[in-house]
């Protein structure tokens, strides 16, 4: 994506990829620190229609800004509530759509590994994902840095803990984490608007933003196993 010249960009993120939901306004520049200019956060079990855009129009209100005011728009958009994923990305298109602006699909598990940023461990993001399974990624984080160690799948949790055995000082972020081991801080532990926007890099046009599901709704799978 083009910046035409500007030397910080502020990008408006969106998560409600799981039951929890959060929207956050950073401050990124090719050289400076990221910069959290407002954030909103609910983690009850609300329906995300509801709650997402009041609670970005409140965040904008009182920080003091207009969606004109954005540079970018990021959403993590996969894996995840199925029906999460969709209200997130719909409302990100809707925003970009309305004012010409790009947007960015985030993988959900990267973005909680940005969670951790400033720690040197290995970020184990975890999802509830059902039938003793979890979505799942690992990745590798020394200060500021996220290296990504496996890609996006769903694992069954007896494998995932077996994987696991090679890695030292991992740490579990996500719904899930309580489900692999000993979950991070509760500050550290939710997906959150605020890594999402600082896990953005690639921005499209936002027509081209589709959720990742990584695999098939449930009620479809159980189709299929009858069938």
């Amino acid at each position: 994506m083009k910046t035409q010249g500007k030397l910080a960009l502020k990008i408006l993120g969106l998560d409600s990829s799981a039951i929890a939901a959060s929207c956050a306004v950073v401050e990124k520049g090719s050289e400076a620190t990221p910069k959290i200019l407002a954030s909103g956060f609910i983690n009850m079990k609300i329906t995300h229609s509801q709650t997402l855009m009041p609670l970005v129009e409140s965040m904008l209100k009182s920080a003091g800004l207009t969606l004109n005011d954005i540079d970018c728009f990021a959403v993590s958009n996969g894996p995840g509530s199925f029906t999460g994923l969709r209200i997130a990305v719909s409302a990100v298109k809707a925003m970009a759509f309305a004012t010409d602006k790009p947007v960015c699909g985030v993988s959900t598990l990267e973005s909680l590994a940005y969670n951790l940023l400033g720690q040197d461990c290995t970020a184990c993001p975890t999802m509830d994902a059902r039938r003793e399974e979890v979505y799942n990624a690992i990745f590798d984080i020394k200060g500021d840095k996220v290296t990504r160690l496996t890609p996006d799948r769903a694992i069954s949790l007896e494998d995932l803990r077996a994987e696991l055995s090679q890695y030292s000082n991992v740490i579990f972020v996500g719904d899930g984490a309580h489900l692999a081991g000993t979950p991070a801080a509760e500050q550290l532990r939710w997906q959150s608007a605020v890594s999402v926007c600082m896990a953005a890099k690639e921005f499209i046009n936002a027509k081209e933003l589709m959720p990742v599901y990584i695999r098939k709704p449930q009620a479809e799978r159980e189709r299929e196993e009858k069938s």
